[in-house]
């Protein structure tokens, strides 16, 4: 999955010490605000310090995060992690390349107005749809 965002924090990095094999293990958090008319933030992490340095994030940059979603579950309670394998510089979805960025206008504000439906369109017919005397909705 995919996600198009401008970075807002940069949470601080957590280490630590596998319990079961002693190797040592590295996590960076960031909050992504995304680009929409009603922006969302998301918390995404990058796990293993060599995958940190390979997609370094700063603070007000545009990126497009590749990630894996997990939930897990510990003394009946869930938790979600978002997990990124891969952080790109940009907008680098197919709408991007196909139309050309304006500053300050959300990717979503600047598509193209859909074209109307042409073909078999069906319509509701309120005289056919009479009570039959059962309790389906069709």
């Amino acid at each position: 999955m995919e996600i198009v965002g401008k970075i807002t924090q940069v949470l601080p990095a957590q280490e630590g010490v596998s319990k079961s094999t002693g190797n040592p293990w590295k996590i960076q958090s960031y909050i992504l605000e995304t680009l929409e008319q009603y922006p969302r933030k998301v918390c995404f992490e990058i796990f293993g310090e060599d995958r940190i340095k390979n997609n370094p994030c700063e603070i007000d940059q545009i990126v497009t995060v590749s990630f894996d979603i997990e939930s897990r579950e510990f003394n009946g309670r869930w938790y979600t992690s978002i997990r990124a394998w891969r952080v790109q510089q940009g907008d680098t979805t197919a709408n991007a390349a196909a139309q050309p960025e304006v500053p300050g206008t959300p990717a979503a504000a600047q598509t193209q107005p859909a074209e109307p439906m042409t073909g078999n369109v069906q319509t509701f017919d309120a005289a056919a749809a009479q009570d039959d005397g059962t309790d389906l909705p069709f």
